[in-house]
C-alpha cells in the first residue's frame, strides 16, 4: 500500500513525542512492506525567517498556508494520515482532495485553542461547550499572550474543523479521547481508538527491585500535574523526577525528591528497570503517553489519578493503580503493595496492545475502513 503521512513537525527546541511517533510509525510502515512517504513541514527550517511568526498565525488563522497537495499528487497514495497540520500547514487543500483520509488526534487542537483542554490547573471545556474562542482569549490561553492566542482562537472550528470533517477516519489515543471529541459534535462512527506503541528496548520484565523507589519521566509543566504531585507526596518515600525543570515555575522543594533532569532512551529505560512504579500524574485529559508504553515494557506499572483518560485506561488495563488526587500518600502506600505482583501481567498487556506489530494491526484496519469509505462516498 502507498501511504502518506502529514506531519508539521514542532521545533526541536522543545522534545516532542509527537515527531517521534510520527518516524517510528513510517518506520514500522515500511518494515511491514508499505511505499511511505513523509510529506512534512519543519519549524526548525521556518523560524530562521524574521517573517516566520506572522506566517504561523495567519495560516493558523485563516487555513491558507503551504499545502501537501502537490506531493500528494505526484506520490499518488492510496490513503493519506494526516498526524499535525499546526502551524506550518494550510487547510485549504482538505476542501479539493478526494481521497481517503485518516487522521490521528493527538491531543485537542480542533476544539482547544491551547490543545490541551486544561486551563490555571484545571480541565476546562469552556470553549467548545460554549461553540466560541472567546475564553481562551480571555484566558490567553497559547503561550499565556492574548496576541499569541489570536491565531488559534480565529482557526478553531471545533466539529468543524476541516480535519474532522473530512477525514473519513479519526483515531485517538484512548477511548476518553474519544468521548470528548463526541461530546464536541463528532460523528462517534468516525473514531478509532489506535493507539501509540513504541519499541522493545527491554526484552522482558524487570524483577522488582528491592528498596521502594517511584519514578516521574516527562515535561515538568502545571498540565502533566507534577508540581501538584510533589506537593502532595509522602516524605517517606523516594521520588526521580527525569525531566528539565522549568526555570519560571520551579518545582517546590522536597526532601523525598531528586531531580535527574532529562534521560536518553537507554537511561530511562534502566531507571525505570530500577523502579517500583512509574508515577504519572497527568492533569490533562491525556491518553497513555509514550512513557507509559515504555514503562510497561520493562513491566513497570503505573500510579495514575482516576480523572483523566489515561488513569481509566490503567485501571481498566490492570498495569497499575488509579485514584483519586485528594489522598497521594494513601493511594502510594497502596501500589506499594500490589505492584511486585503486576510487573509480569504489564509486559503481557505491553505484548499485546503496544508493540508495533500491535499498532500495526490496528492502523492497516483504519486505513482499510477509510479506503472502503471513500468509494462509498
Amino acid at each position: 500500500m502507498r501511504i502518506a503521512l502529514v506531519h508539521s513537525y514542532y521545533s526541536s527546541r522543545v522534545p516532542s513525542g509527537e515527531n517521534n511517533v510520527v518516524d517510528a510509525q513510517a518506520l514500522a510502515l515500511r518494515e511491514a512492506g508499505h511505499d511511505v512517504v513523509v510529506v512534512a513541514q519543519s519549524t526548525d527550517r521556518r523560524l530562521r525567517r524574521r517573517s516566520y511568526p506572522i506566517e504561523a498565525a495567519l495560516t493558523t488563522a485563516t487555513g491558507f498556508g503551504p499545502s501537501p497537495a502537490d506531493a500528494l499528487a505526484e506520490f499518488a497514495p492510496h490513503v493519506v494520515h494526516v498526524h499535525n497540520l499546526f502551524p506550518n500547514f494550510g487547510r485549504r487543500w482538505l476542501t479539493s482532495y478526494r481521497g481517503p483520509l485518516v487522521a490521528t488526534l493527538h491531543n485537542y487542537r480542533p476544539l482547544c485553542p491551547a490543545a490541551t483542554l486544561f486551563r490555571d490547573g484545571a480541565i476546562c471545556r469552556e470553549c467548545p461547550a460554549g461553540h466560541s474562542t472567546a475564553p481562551a482569549l480571555r484566558h490567553r490561553c497559547f503561550h499565556g499572550s492574548a496576541l499569541a492566542t489570536l491565531g488559534p482562537a480565529i482557526g478553531t472550528r471545533f466539529a468543524q474543523d476541516p480535519v474532522l470533517r473530512r477525514a473519513q477516519v479519526l483515531t485517538t489515543l484512548s477511548a476518553g479521547m474519544s468521548a470528548e471529541y463526541v461530546a464536541a459534535g463528532v460523528p462517534a462512527s468516525k473514531l478509532r481508538v489506535v493507539g501509540n506503541f513504541v519499541p522493545d528496548r527491554a526484552g522482558g520484565a524487570s524483577p522488582a527491585p528491592a528498596a521502594r523507589t517511584w519514578l516521574f519521566a516527562g515535561r515538568v509543566e502545571r498540565d502533566k500535574g507534577v508540581h501538584e504531585l510533589i506537593e502532595n507526596w509522602p516524605s517517606g518515600e523516594r521520588l526521580l523526577v527525569a525531566g528539565t525543570p522549568n526555570s519560571d515555575d520551579p518545582l517546590p522543594p522536597h526532601p523525598a525528591v531528586t531531580l535527574l533532569g532529562r534521560l536518553g532512551p537507554g537511561d530511562l529505560v534502566s531507571a525505570m528497570g530500577g523502579a517500583t512504579g512509574l508515577v504519572f500524574p497527568s492533569a490533562w485529559l491525556e491518553g497513555l503517553a509514550l512513557v507509559c508504553l515504555e514503562a510497561l515494557s520493562v513491566g513497570l506499572p503505573i500510579l495514575a489519578f482516576d480523572d483523566v483518560p489515561a488513569g481509566r485506561a490503567v485501571a481498566e488495563l490492570g498495569i497499575g493503580l488509579a485514584g483519586g488526587r485528594d489522598d497521594v500518600p494513601g493511594l502510594v502506600e497502596r501500589a506499594a503493595d500490589v505492584f511486585p505482583q503486576l510487573r509480569e501481567h504489564c509486559r503481557a498487556v505491553y505484548e499485546r496492545e503496544f508493540t508495533a506489530a500491535a499498532w500495526l494491526e490496528r492502523v492497516e484496519a483504519a486505513y482499510a475502513d477509510a479506503r472502503t469509505l471513500a468509494r462509498v462516498m
